[in-house]
């Protein structure tokens, strides 16, 4: 079962690294994340039930690590910043700037955004899980998913039509 979970979680490695900066906002804890899920799901394969949605196992396990992550900063202080630790390479022309100059407000508009309507958001718009998966990666009822989500998207409509 671990050979089958491990072909799995290559493919499905680039979903979870985004998933993973959404909740922390740094590329080198976001890979760390990744890597900590991975093997906690290598090391709990029979805890898997064939036939379930995989990606939405995994996303739980990823969730359930940075919660445990959290719990032990707390003590130790801040995280990094997602802005120090973004690089931009591109054609110096007027469109790609402009371009990210529009990713940069979207993505202060979701940084602002309370952590559950992110988690929500990346889950359901970003990663293409059905409201009940979500539900069930987040420990939520399926309401819960919809108004967060809900409340998410009228915020950021509200944000990025006054930029």
């Amino acid at each position: 079962m671990a050979t089958a979970i491990g072909q799995e979680l290559v493919a499905l490695l680039p979903r979870l690294r985004r998933f993973a900066l959404v909740l922390c906002r740094s590329q080198p804890l976001a890979d760390d994340l990744v890597q900590g899920a991975c093997e906690r799901a290598l090391a709990k394969a029979d805890s898997w039930t064939p036939g379930t949605r995989f990606d939405a196992w995994m996303f739980r396990i990823l969730r359930n690590h940075w919660i445990d992550h959290l719990r032990r900063m707390r003590a130790e202080g801040m995280m990094e910043d997602v802005e120090t630790q973004t690089h931009l390479i591109g054609d110096p022309g007027e469109e790609p700037i402009m371009s990210k100059i529009a990713l940069a407000e979207v993505q202060r508009a979701i940084d602002s955004l309370p952590q559950e309507q992110r988690e929500v958001l990346a889950l359901v718009c970003g990663e293409d899980l059905t409201y009940r998966e979500a539900a069930e990666v987040l420990h939520v009822p399926v309401g819960t998913v919809m108004s967060r989500l809900a409340r998410a998207r009228k915020r950021l409509v509200e944000m990025t039509a006054a930029a």
